[in-house]
């Protein structure tokens, strides 16, 4: 029985999963709900359940102007109001709905460093590299002191949290903290210990004390009453924030910050180069608590950075740190569990696969030693480490994930699907170059086979069971030589017999599974073979080429079968879909290609990356798929062909319905309502009919009927005005209408957008009309000349005394 099987032909966006934070400040509401991230020209408002994107804030893009690139923002105490400062030198006030407020021009001598709010009241502060600090009154948008006590670029801004004073603090790079009195417009004191570039600061609940770190590995205890020193501590790491803690906290370790004997000690969190969170006691300069499994790697040379910067959020009690690579880590302090982790930013995605039950799950190779793993339902990441160097390559089977690197290395990972937990289970290690393809076998996983640089070709075992807590070593069954340059693919048959490979030697190769025998050789591309795929039907092999072709080979003779052109740059990734009728493919040119092989037709062309497209991944039920390239956006793409297809047979019999509603219209008589619903479904001719009908009606004016319409059945009706005025047996119609309606917008009663392209149409035909018009006067006074010079002289006479 033949079974029909329903062609793939559109695809839409659902998610592009790109950067929502990409340098600079991130901002924490008060409630620990929202993240307001910096990126670009916008900020966007991050839902921290879902890590969606609820709300960005954003200047309207004017043509021919470049967008005005945000330099740092600041979120006002009680979320209601944000202000940035952007390349332009200007500070915009926002809405926490994102309208603009206020702008009005910083007057710094180069970019704005920081600003900040103070609570409850209209008053700001701003930081620039020109050393100096504006206090500013934003309901009036005036400049109420600037402060140049300063040396270099300003790092730390903050006002003094009591209300009732009117101080400001300020680090920049002199390694000194100055405290002004804006009010007083005098500096009260200067803060000096530190030994190198100031970081950030925070002050203790019953403002009696500041603490401070620095890029000089400490961090200072001070009081604020006598401006002194209290405690110096050693926490030999450069650092980049320091919060200070509630006394009402209870830590993994078991640590009652909020004991009695307690109270009164000041507890800190400090985080930077070392990648994990610590909490001190300031006044015993004593360690309570170090984080261990810190999903942030320590930092790889000495003074560089791996925390940018620390969140507090004392309503959730939570801290959130931000790596140098652009994530968010939000955990919960009680037990230190990572609560959540967003991707901020990735950079170039160089392969993506599901894995899990029901595909539930998506791993992403980021030109990163690190994994990332996401829950497709709320895209919460995890992010994996093993691998000492960028990962390459990504593959799966069930709960298993395999991987390869640059670090000459393959590894695989087990997925708990029940807590959502990855951990390394096994590691191979007998490649001498970078391993670029790893693939698994499909009818079981006992075997898997990866490529490399070193131009080798291997099968390793993959053991039945892991072991609990070790990395157990895979074993090569099989070694060979395969290509003489670079392999970029391999793939398994899917009766796990046969495998390809694809090389930049122009040729892709099939070995034999068990003994990695040559069974042939496919040859006609005429440069580097990116991606080999087996259909999972047919014997039949897909290949891609730099050479912008995507060929079809019989894996009997080792023939090709077909070519497919269409694609303007290098083919990088291919994958087959409905039963091997079908195939994706993408390129260097951005654009991913759907074709039917059966009569070689593209289609469609979906055209969302601004780059290479390095990944594909097709979900199993060919639902939807994910893409991936050197943009760094990671886009969901949805079969929506079915949806289409719908909607355009409901909108055709709405038309039916809505044509036959037309005819009866005029079959009654209803001139007005039959011509409101011509114009609504846009059909000229039957219009003009209308409007002929209403121009013989000596009752119905067309004056009238022409203003009783609305703005849109206006525009409509101007549109193919212009239209019947390209005939000269339809231009007293169309002039009529042209008359009226130009009146009515002269008249600044009726408006329409593109109204000078429409009259530059109009243009050309009037003024052949009028000119044949013009000629038909001059012949029709010529006939009467004539036939009254034909006639009788005595006629004349008395035609002329009749007259009289």
């Amino acid at each position: 029985m033949a079974v029909h099987i329903k062609m793939k032909e559109v695809f839409e966006v659902e998610s592009n999963f790109g950067a929502f934070f990409t340098s600079g400040t991130i901002c924490w509401s008060k409630d620990g709900k929202e993240i307001f991230c910096q990126n670009s020209a916008e900020i966007n408002v991050i839902n921290v359940d879902n890590g969606k994107i609820v709300k960005k804030i954003t200047q309207q893009e004017i043509e021919g102007l470049e967008e005005d690139i945000i330099y740092t923002f600041a979120l006002s105490s009680d979320d209601e109001h944000i202000l940035t400062a952007h390349r332009s030198g200007l500070l915009k006030l926002w809405s926490r709905k994102g309208e603009q407020i206020k702008m009005w021009k910083g007057s710094h001598k180069g970019p704005i460093s920081k600003v900040v709010f103070r609570s409850r009241s209209s008053i700001i502060a701003t930081g620039g590299s020109d050393s100096s600090i504006r206090v500013w009154d934003y309901d009036k948008k005036s400049c109420l002191i600037s402060f140049r006590d300063s040396v270099g670029v300003i790092s730390v801004l903050e006002f003094h949290p009591d209300l009732e004073k009117t101080q400001i603090f300020a680090a920049g790079d002199d390694y000194k903290i100055n405290c002004w009195d804006y009010s007083q417009k005098v500096l009260l004191a200067t803060f000096s210990g530190h030994f190198s570039k100031v970081t950030d600061l925070s002050f203790t609940y019953d403002f009696k004390n500041l603490v401070s770190v620095g890029r000089d590995k400490v961090l200072i205890l001070w009081n604020l009453e006598t401006k002194e020193k209290v405690r110096v501590i050693p926490i030999y790491e450069t650092l980049e924030g320091v919060k200070i803690l509630q006394n009402n906290i209870k830590l993994p370790n078991g640590f009652d910050l909020g004991e009695e004997k307690n109270l009164n000690k000041i507890f800190v969190a400090v985080a930077g180069e070392g990648g994990a969170i610590q909490i001190w006691e300031c006044t015993e300069s004593k360690i309570i608590f170090m984080q261990v499994n810190s999903c942030i790697s320590k930092a790889k040379e000495e003074g560089s950075l791996a925390i940018t910067q620390l969140l507090y959020c004392p309503v959730t009690n939570q801290l959130c740190v931000v790596s140098i690579d652009h994530n968010i880590i939000i955990h919960n302090i009680p037990t230190f569990h990572c609560a959540k982790q967003l991707i901020g930013f990735s950079d170039e995605i160089l392969d993506v696969c599901f894995v899990g039950k029901k595909s539930k799950y998506l791993a992403v190779a980021t030109n990163s030693s690190d994994i990332k793993f996401y829950d497709t339902c709320n895209m919460n990441c995890q992010i994996l480490k093993g691998h000492s160097d960028i990962v390459l390559s990504l593959a799966s089977y069930k709960n298993l994930l395999l991987s390869s690197a640059k670090d000459n290395s393959i590894r695989i990972w087990e997925v708990n699907t029940g807590n959502f937990s990855v951990r390394c289970v096994a590691k191979g290690i007998k490649h001498t170059a970078s391993v670029g393809s790893v693939t698994f076998g499909k009818i079981s996983h006992t075997k898997c086979a990866s490529v490399s640089q070193d131009t080798c070709l291997k099968v390793w075992e993959v053991p039945k069971s892991f072991e609990e807590d070790n990395v157990i070593s895979l074993t090569c069954l099989n070694t060979v030589i395969a290509h003489e340059k670079d392999i970029n693919c391999v793939a398994i048959s899917p009766n796990d017999r046969l495998i390809a490979t694809a090389s930049q030697d122009k040729t892709a190769k099939l070995w034999s599974v068990d003994d990695l025998q040559l069974l042939g050789t496919l040859r006609g591309h005429k440069r580097g073979v990116w991606c080999v795929r087996f259909s999972p039907v047919d014997q039949v092999i897909l290949s891609t080429s730099a050479d912008c072709t995507v060929r079809l080979w019989s894996v009997s003779d080792m023939s090709c079968l077909k070519s497919f052109e269409g694609h303007e740059s290098s083919v990088l990734c291919a994958d087959f879909l409905n039963r091997g009728l079908q195939f994706l493919s993408a390129g260097a040119d951005g654009l991913i290609k759907l074709w039917t092989i059966k009569n070689n037709e593209c289609n469609g062309t979906f055209e969302k990356h601004e780059s290479r497209i390095w990944a594909l991944a097709v979900h199993p039920d060919e639902t939807h798929f994910f893409s991936g390239g050197s943009d760094s956006c990671l886009i969901k793409w949805n079969d929506v062909t079915e949806e289409k297809k719908i909607a355009e047979f409901n909108a055709q019999q709405e038309i039916v319905l809505q044509e036959q509603e037309l005819n009866n219209l005029l079959v009654q008589k209803k001139t007005l309502k039959a011509l409101k619903l011509a114009l609504k479904l846009e059909k000229p001719f039957l219009t003009l009919k209308i409007i002929n009908e209403i121009m013989k009606n000596k009752e119905m004016g067309l004056d009238e009927t022409v203003l009783s319409l609305n703005d849109l059945h206006k525009e409509n009706l101007l549109k193919h005005a212009i239209t019947w005025n390209t005939n000269s047996k339809n231009c007293r119609a169309a002039q009529l209408i042209l008359n009226i309606l130009l009146k009515e917008i002269l008249a600044n009663k009726f408006k329409v957008t593109g109204l000078e392209k429409m009259v530059e149409e109009a243009l050309p035909y009037t003024e052949r009309h009028f000119r044949r018009v013009t000629e038909y006067l001059k012949d029709l006074k010529f006939i009467e000349f004539t036939l009254k010079c034909m006639q009788p002289y005595g006629k004349m006479e008395v035609d002329e005394s009749d007259s009289n």
